[in-house]
């Protein structure tokens, strides 16, 4: 690859600093280039060699042949080079000079042919340097270009115990560098005889890192042409025995369509204050991300470390006010708000959750066994049987309903656990009965079964409404408008707790005495105090420690999550024509709008821009449909001439609480591909990056040059071996 024009003694990379153009991958083109400029060492170089390596400046060819705008500089497609100097080129019959071994003064031009021998010292050792930096940056091209087919394929560079200390030994890096050399690649081959390796161990860990720079460099200038979007994170996940958190932002783009990007790890060692002011830092100061434009966050968490999300979330709306916290819409309601709570019997029900998803899941067999056991229990009931037959064949476990469904199948569970791990007809390994054990012995443990059912219970309240939210636009925009009553619901039965409680309880110990489970308190509880255990009834502890912190956690996060502002965002979503159309006799509310007025245009006009609005789509002529959401809204053509309404159709579409479009959700589901399909000892935090974002214009040649002017040294360093 050249950062300089291929024509012989061109000086524009030292003058005016023309645009650079790769010579066409066309053979027929490539070769006209070739002999237009006269090289006769390009002749026997393939188009694809020459694509790669080699351009040609600006300088010669004509104006007309040049497209420029504010964003890039590009040669037609059929652009010949025309323009030489007579000084630049060898005339007819000339002995030509190799390019990098002689420099011609203004002398030659008039006929003279000696140089002084201190000029053509000194020429000869610029033009040997130009030539070391020039190898070196073939060599970078051809480490980052196997490097970035690696990371798209998401295929680990290295293996564990393939990283040595004087070279990658066997890695699938090496291999390929190797299968390249053996292709003709004689940059990488020059350098392994020269250094016997193309590349150590530590200079891999500088280009993954260069990798990522880039990558990211890229997503934060889209962040930024594109203005407001939202922070999103999710579950912690494991790297190198690490805890890393995994970072999403959310945006609109230029085109008015919705998107979400994955931006990276962050490192989550640390408490509290310490721990929040890191992450925005590294957010800011690391990755460039400008956090006044955030105007959303929302978070994945579990119980194990709800305290640590929470005091980062605080800390960026204390920073931040605009940052509203919302719900994540990859995540049910009911689940995310037992996801929060640090409480024993709820983690135990969470937990058991987690094992039982991933043991129906290795197995269609195991699948087969349950529903034998759900006919079991329910024979006289075949629609219901094959409802939760049906409902078992999915990921059940993550449903607003879940708790309902494994109070349901809790007995045909515990039947067919039991019978997996008793074995008797020796069709399941050890490692299966092992499992089925260890979800046995919860399942089978009272302290769960309390807690399932208080969870059943209480979360009754917002299923409705958290499946509301999941769902289209209109029926979000119900549920916003339904908040009070669900608050109202749960404050009715948090005042008349132990009413509620006895009720609950009774359906525990009934269900408890059908699976012949003892009704008593927490092992954990009796350890920790025996002295008390005999006077303390378990009715009365679980009323105290699980039915009213329960419904008091559900109460306080719902508040947290639907703020007064957040809720006046989702209203909003009444500027949807069929939204309009459903309700035409009211106008859409101008004080939830002006939730947004300091991000609009023109605030004074609000009020008519949004009558017009209105009148436009609940007059709509006879036939004529309406975009039933808001993505279709926000394609409309003529939703242009209305700037205020676009603004606020914008800020909506970054909500997190609002679920995507799945062509819009890639980000998402290119991230739980990567983790369910790369071992944890083969994730990487930088190479994952590129995985996810391949479709980002990510460009070799500007990660050479990050790489070099980063590492300054290590070029001069390699070559000097």
């Amino acid at each position: 690859m050249q950062n300089r024009c291929a024509v012989p003694n061109c000086i524009s990379s030292k003058s005016d600093r023309q645009p650079l153009f790769r010579f066409p991958q066309d053979p027929e083109r490539s070769k006209e280039w070739v002999e237009k400029c006269q090289r006769k060492d390009l002749a026997d170089k393939s188009p694809d060699q020459l694509y790669r390596y080699y351009r040609l400046c600006g300088k010669h060819f004509e104006t007309s042949l040049i497209d420029c705008d504010a964003q890039s500089t590009v040669l037609k497609e059929d652009a010949i080079p025309t323009i030489f100097d007579v000084a630049s080129q060898p005339q007819n019959g000339q002995e030509k000079r190799n390019k990098e071994t002689t420099k011609v003064d203004e002398t030659e031009s008039r006929g003279r042919k000696r140089i002084k021998k201190s000029q053509a010292d000194t020429a000869k050792e610029d033009v040997q340097t130009v030539s070391e930096e020039e190898e070196y940056r073939e060599h970078l091209n051809s480490l980052f270009e196997v490097l970035v087919l690696l990371g798209e394929q998401s295929i680990p560079p290295a293996g564990p115990g393939d990283m040595k200390q004087d070279g990658l030994g066997s890695s699938t890096f090496q291999a390929l560098l190797e299968y390249r050399m053996n292709c003709g690649d004689e940059v990488l081959k020059k350098r392994y005889d020269t250094n016997k390796e193309c590349c150590s161990s530590a200079q891999l860990g500088q280009l993954i890192e260069v990798c990522e720079k880039c990558i990211r460099s890229k997503l934060v200038e889209e962040v930024k042409l594109n203005g407001f979007f939202s922070l999103l994170t999710d579950d912690l996940v494991k790297i190198s025995t690490e805890w890393y958190l995994p970072v999403f932002v959310r945006f609109v783009d230029q085109s008015n369509c919705q998107v979400e990007r994955f931006f990276g790890f962050l490192g989550f060692e640390g408490d509290g204050d310490a721990l929040a002011e890191k992450l925005l830092s590294e957010m800011t100061d690391k990755w460039g991300l400008d956090m006044e434009q955030c105007r959303g966050q929302a978070h994945s968490y579990s119980g194990t470390h709800f305290s640590k999300i929470k005091a980062f979330s605080a800390k960026l709306i204390e920073k931040y006010p605009m940052a509203v916290l919302a719900l994540r819409s990859t995540c049910t309601l009911n689940v995310s708000l037992a996801n929060g709570m640090a409480l024993s019997g709820v983690r135990l029900v969470m937990s058991t959750f987690k094992k039982i998803e991933t043991f129906f899941s290795q197995s269609h067999l195991l699948q087969l066994e349950l529903e034998h056991a759900i006919m079991i229990f329910y024979p006289e009931k075949e629609e219901k049987a094959n409802e939760l037959k049906e409902i078992c064949r999915t990921s059940w476990t993550r449903r607003n309903d879940a708790f309902e469904v494994a109070v349901d199948i809790l007995e045909a569970l515990l039947l067919c656990v039991d019978s997996v791990h008793d074995n008797e007809d020796m069709r399941w390994n050890d490692q299966v009965a092992h499992n089925a054990l260890e979800i046995s012995k919860g399942l089978a443990d009272f302290e769960f079964v309390m807690a399932l059912v208080v969870l059943k219970n209480a979360m009754t309240l917002t299923r409705a409404f958290g499946t509301n939210m999941q769902g289209k636009e209109p029926d979000v925009h119900f549920a916003a408008t339904s908040l009070k009553a669900v608050l109202h619901s749960l404050k009715e039965v948090s005042d008349n707790i132990d009413v509620y409680h006895e009720f609950w309880n009774d359906e525990a110990v009934n269900l408890a005495a059908a699976m012949e489970i003892p009704v008593k308190l927490p092992r954990s509880f009796l350890r920790k105090h025996q002295s008390e255990s005999g006077t303390i009834q378990p009715d009365s502890y679980y009323k105290n420690h699980l039915s009213v912190p329960v419904v008091n956690h559900i109460i306080k996060e719902i508040n947290e999550l639907f703020i007064e502002d957040h809720v006046k965002a989702l209203r909003c979503l009444s500027l949807i024509p069929a939204i309009i159309e459903q309700h035409k006799s009211t106008e859409p509310e101008e004080e939830s709008v002006q939730v947004f007025k300091n991000d609009i245009p023109n605030a004074g006009t609000l009020s008519a821009e949004l009558h017009c609005w209105w009148v436009k789509w609940s007059k709509k002529a006879k036939g004529e449909t309406s975009p039933s959401d808001l993505r279709e809204t926000l394609l409309l053509a003529d939703v242009k001439f209305f700037p205020n309404m676009l603004a606020v159709l914008r800020l909506i579409g970054i909500l997190p609480t609002l679920a995507l479009e799945d062509s819009c959700n890639l980000a998402y589901k290119r991230f739980k591909i990567y983790m369910a399909n790369t071992p944890d000892q083969f994730r990487s935090k930088s190479l994952s990056l590129l995985n996810m974002n391949y479709d980002v214009g990510y460009d070799l040649d500007s990660m050479v040059e990050v790489y070099m002017n980063t590492y300054p040294d290590r070029g001069e360093v390699v070559c000097d071996k």
